[in-house]
């Protein structure tokens, strides 16, 4: 296959199935990951329809790109503005649909294919180099851009911001404590630790074996 037809399919198939994880992950129900965990804060705050938030916070990630290095966006950065919130819409109703009654064993397995299938699915269209969402561009500039550290530490650092700064607009915002443990669980801390190192290996180990094939 022709390498740019390659990376095209890389890129589509890589924000789909971002997606697709998105909705294993929420019907694990153990705390939205950390860009979420951002949104739903400032939306406790704001107040404001978090579809017009989503919009508003990822037009803001895609300036800091268009500022600082518009290489990230392409076609893999349309895909996800304008699809990957349906494609997780439509998987997350679909598995509630097949497991109504999941137990705690159900909601780990769910966990695990949800943050495995999106650190894959992140590799691959990051390794397609045909644009990344406005939020995974922030960390690659870091890494690549500005030296700062490598990619898995600085995603490491991007993720924890996005966490406490969630928690503490949460926290200013009046809202009942109690509402906390769905903003932040243990899927929450698994992916702002591991899901940098996670990319990377995947990275290494099939996006570029494949891209290169």
């Amino acid at each position: 296959m022709e390498k740019r037809k390659k990376r095209i399919l890389m890129s589509v198939l890589g924000v789909a199935v971002c997606g697709v994880s998105v909705g294993f992950f929420k019907r694990a129900a153990f705390g939205v990951d950390p860009f979420q965990s951002l949104m739903s804060g400032l939306d406790a705050m704001l107040g404001i329809d978090f579809g017009t938030l989503y919009v508003l916070a990822n037009v803001c990630l895609l300036l800091f790109s268009v500022i600082n290095d518009r290489t990230k966006i392409g076609i893999a950065t349309l895909v996800n503005l304008f699809l990957l919130g349906y494609i997780a819409d439509f998987s997350h109703k679909s598995l509630l649909d097949l497991f109504p009654n999941l137990g705690i064993g159900g909601r780990v397995i769910m966990l695990i294919i949800g943050i495995v299938t999106m650190c894959l699915a992140s590799a691959f269209y990051f390794t397609a180099d045909m644009g990344v969402s406005p939020y995974d561009a922030v960390s690659l500039i870091m890494a690549e851009k500005w030296k700062l550290a490598s990619f898995k530490f600085c995603r490491i650092a991007c993720d924890l911001t996005c966490v406490l700064a969630g928690v503490g607009l949460f926290w200013l915002s009046g809202q009942s404590m109690s509402g906390l443990g769905q903003l932040v669980g243990i899927g929450t801390i698994v992916t702002a630790f591991f899901m940098g190192p996670l990319i990377e290996f995947f990275n290494i180990r099939v996006a570029r074996p494949f891209l290169n094939s």
